[in-house]
């Protein structure tokens, strides 16, 4: 069985892939790769803090890989962060690495390249599969997740720290992809059936707007998420 290595940003999409490796039987999940963002110590792009993202791994039961992006990054610099992650992930002798992205054409390309330049393949398990079939999937095996962040010039105010359900995905508004593909919401997971116990926490304040639109929910750790 091939080893790999799953880019995971600790939301539904990435959760749903690494569920469907899991189940195909192909693979045998080395680790989680992880950006943060240095200073904040926040997931990039969801804003979930590091110790959530600890607890969220452990639930998991799977190792992390960290990969430390400054707060401030130009393209160049990320390009070389992230080139020299997959570097250290093929020394090791793995050659494979996941990817949770569903339809956006540039972002497969910009990650095709990257991973390809180094030698490695990199795999997508929910690639170009109607959104809402994947979402009714994501929800139907039992995992629970909420919204960290959403784009307020698509996403309206009140669907920013709730926990995405039927009801949820009835109410959002047609224009938006019903799993936020283009930016309009993102998410973290806390429990579902590869979890061996929730990730505890309580919502905290909101954050933003950043770039003019973009408003974040703050998630607090409950201690008792430490492992015994």
């Amino acid at each position: 069985m091939k080893k790999i290595v799953v880019s995971y940003s600790g939301g539904k999409d990435s959760t749903l892939a690494l569920d469907r490796i899991l189940r195909s039987g192909e693979y045998e999940v080395d680790s989680l790769l992880i950006t943060l963002t240095d200073g904040p110590n926040r997931s990039t792009m969801h804003g979930i803090r590091e110790e959530l993202i600890d607890a969220q791994a452990h639930a998991l039961g799977f190792p992390l890989r960290k990969v430390k992006i400054p707060e401030k990054c130009d393209m160049d610099t990320y390009q070389d962060i992230m080139s020299q992650a997959m570097k250290d992930i093929k020394a090791e002798g793995i050659h494979d690495v996941m990817f949770g992205d569903i339809h956006l054409e540039d972002v497969k390309e910009y990650r095709d390249k990257l991973v390809k330049s180094i030698g490695c393949t990199p795999v997508y398990p929910i690639w170009n599969e109607p959104v809402d079939k994947l979402i009714q999937e994501f929800l139907d095996l039992g995992y629970r997740t909420v919204t960290t962040c959403i784009d307020t010039s698509k996403v309206p105010a009140p669907f920013l720290g709730k926990v995405m359900d039927q009801a949820f995905l009835d109410e959002l508004p047609e224009c938006v992809d019903v799993c936020g593909e283009n930016g309009e919401f993102h998410t973290f997971v806390f429990d579902g059936p590869l979890f061996n116990q929730p990730v505890l926490f309580e919502l905290g304040e909101e954050h933003g707007p950043v770039f003019e639109k973009f408003m974040y929910k703050d998630l607090i750790p409950i201690k008792s998420n430490v492992s015994k």
